[in-house]
């Protein structure tokens, strides 16, 4: 199949690395399901179920069989409830996730020192150069596979390639337990019929915006020039204009873990509902662990501040073993403690922070002293 001729004047490729992108499959629910072979088979979905809840909350993840209700993360699990009313439900159970992320690490480990962790389950290696002196870097991605079904019993997917952007887009090509390799000579054919929606970083909105511009996959994408896509997009337009070419320089930063800041935010119209907390706790989520990734710092004690529309302000804390790792883990502690909370006031601010700091550089080996994490409460009363 032809896709048309290549500029002359396009930016030049680094190909020289070879990068892998290692994503589990369903992980949480996976887990959960290899602690507990009956739930083989059944719908699985990993979250507090509605009905002790009074309603709240939403999913971590489902397994594939829940998958195919419709069931996503970030739904709320009474929506989950109602598309999959036999259901298991089951609360996250971070403890154990860490530590088979752990494990999973140290499989990483034998092949590289080049590790850049983006969450529990999914991680990038550069594998240019490797401690078992392996050319191929699809042999690799082979045997960490194997390594990770045997030792865990789980079962991840794997995406090769020269660069990071590619090789994550690799690994959601063929899940579960699936393995796509991106080569120099096929990264444009491969770039150029993939939907728009799938290019990592266009949200919803940008997609309507795209669809407007009559971009519908990246051929269409690559057919833009520089400009027109700033003009329109502003910083995200020029790296979409590097990528849809197969360009993404950025390298793979060896494995740092952070630690931690408070964001807060006033809301001028009250929350009232609980799609409108959901969706504040996950975007202040989401800032408070770009700070701690660029102070890079770390800790271990999540704090929720709630002020209500009386000004009646509360505080609310757990602490951990082992320090929170990213922006999906804290967001769903800080909705585990809004949740126990369940008062039906409007909101007027919300406020997470990270406390307990450490560097990161400083970081220690963690031991498995506590089989569980401890909660505590603090109650306090302010006005403004």
């Amino acid at each position: 199949m032809k896709y048309g001729i290549l500029r002359f004047d396009e930016p030049k490729r680094d190909t020289s690395r070879k990068v892998i992108h290692i994503d589990m499959d369903a992980f949480y629910a996976s887990v959960e399901m290899r602690e507990n072979p009956s739930l083989k088979g059944k719908p699985v979905i990993i979250a507090r179920h509605p009905k002790e809840t009074g309603g709240k909350g939403v999913v971590a993840t489902a397994n594939y069989e829940a998958r195919t209700y419709g069931i996503h993360s970030a739904m709320s699990a009474q929506k989950a409830f109602e598309l999959c009313p036999q259901g298991v439900f089951i609360p996250a159970n971070f403890t154990l996730y860490r530590e088979v992320s752990e494990h999973m690490h140290r499989i990483f480990k034998r092949y590289t020192d080049r590790i850049q962790p983006l969450s529990l389950d999914e991680a990038y290696l550069d594998v240019t150069e490797n401690f078992i002196n392996q050319k191929s870097a699809t042999i690799i991605a082979r045997q960490i596979q194997e390594d990770i079904n045997r030792e865990l019993n789980l079962t991840c997917s794997a995406g090769v390639s020269y660069n990071k952007f590619l090789a994550k887009l690799a690994s959601d090509y063929k899940k579960p337990n699936g393995i796509t390799v991106i080569p120099p000579d096929k990264a444009q054919e491969f770039l150029w019929e993939m939907p728009i929606e799938a290019f990592h970083g266009v949200g919803e909105k940008s997609v309507e915006k795209m669809h407007g511009m009559a971009i519908f996959n990246g051929r269409d994408l690559y057919e833009k020039d520089e400009l027109t896509l700033v003009q329109a997009f502003g910083k995200m337009g020029h790296s979409l204009y590097q990528k849809v070419r197969g360009i993404d320089d950025s390298e793979v930063k060896n494995d740092r873990e952070p630690k931690s800041v408070g964001k807060e935010t006033t809301f001028s119209e009250h929350l009232t509902t609980e799609n409108e907390v959901v969706q504040s706790l996950r975007s202040l989520a989401q800032k408070v662990m770009i700070n701690l990734k660029r102070k890079q710092k770390h800790g271990k004690i999540v704090v929720l501040k709630i002020r209500y529309e009386d000004f009646e302000t509360y505080t609310r804390r757990k602490s951990f073993p082992d320090y929170i790792r990213d922006e999906e883990e804290l967001f769903q502690v800080a909705l585990s403690i809004w949740e126990e909370e369940n008062d039906s006031r409007g909101i007027r601010l919300l406020g997470i922070t990270v406390t307990g700091l450490e560097s990161v550089i400083y970081e220690t080996i963690p031991l498995p002293l506590w089989k569980e994490s401890y909660s505590e409460r603090n109650k306090s009363k302010h006005e403004d």
